[in-house]
């Protein structure tokens, strides 16, 4: 079992975190680095729902603010969003709000009607991608009409739907471990109209699970996409 890095970027800041893996990540240069036969990931932004960076947020591992453009993030030439339309699963199996089918369904708009909401505490929301891929980026917006810090956010990787063996995580920002799933060392974010830019290093993988423990307005959990990009099995 090797021990890999994971580089989790949002607004332009980039968390280091040590995530398990059961493979090499692979590629000679910093994932998500410039080098031949990548290609700047090109993202579909909803547009943003607030401005500026509220002051009166209280959470002890926040990620510092920045200004102006998130920077080009390189993935290979040639991925898609794999998980587009494929199901959703949740351990909260009646939502509050919202569909689960929402959280694949390519709508990420910050207003009502766009995303799901489940119950309060520590909850999960899954993507079966319904083959195995290698994936290079993950993209998770959460609620991007106000802004607000998810906590306990883990992204974890694997092919067996129970999660109960060969998990990868890729994202980990509980910083206490108080989702008991690991002391996490990438920092909490405010949910923005970027959403949350995870590289996953090229990990193959059938399904992705994100972990959440509510948020600073309230203990419910939300999600208006993820996108993850990877290759289509087969492809070169």
């Amino acid at each position: 079992m090797k021990t890999g890095r994971s580089i989790a970027v949002w607004g332009g800041w980039a968390a280091v975190g040590l995530g398990v893996w059961t493979c090499s990540p692979g590629g000679a240069s910093l994932a998500g680095e410039q080098s031949p036969g990548k290609v700047a990931l090109a993202l579909q932004l909803p547009k943003p729902c607030f401005i500026g960076t509220p002051v009166n947020l209280k959470t002890p591992n926040l990620e510092k603010p920045r200004s102006g453009k998130r920077p080009d993030f390189y993935i290979p030439a040639g991925l898609t969003n794999v998980a587009l339309k494929k199901p959703v699963t949740a351990s909260d199996t009646s939502p509050t709000l919202g569909e689960l089918s929402q959280v694949t369904d390519g709508d990420k708009d910050g207003i009502e009607g766009s995303y799901v909401e489940i119950g309060p505490g520590k909850q999960f929301f899954q993507v079966d991608l319904k083959d195995r891929y290698p994936i290079f980026a993950i993209v998770v917006w959460h609620y991007h009409a106000q802004a607000r810090v998810y906590r306990d956010v883990v992204v974890q990787l694997c092919d067996d739907p129970a999660f109960s063996r060969n998990v990868r995580t890729v994202y980990n920002n509980d910083h206490d471990n108080s989702s008991r799933l690991g002391i996490g060392r990438d920092k909490e974010y405010i949910d923005s109209h970027e959403g949350l830019l995870i590289d996953a290093h090229g990990a193959e993988a059938r399904y992705v699970r994100l972990y959440g423990n509510g948020n600073t307005e309230s203990d419910l959990n939300h999600c208006t996409e993820v996108e993850v990009y990877g290759r289509k099995p087969g492809a070169p």
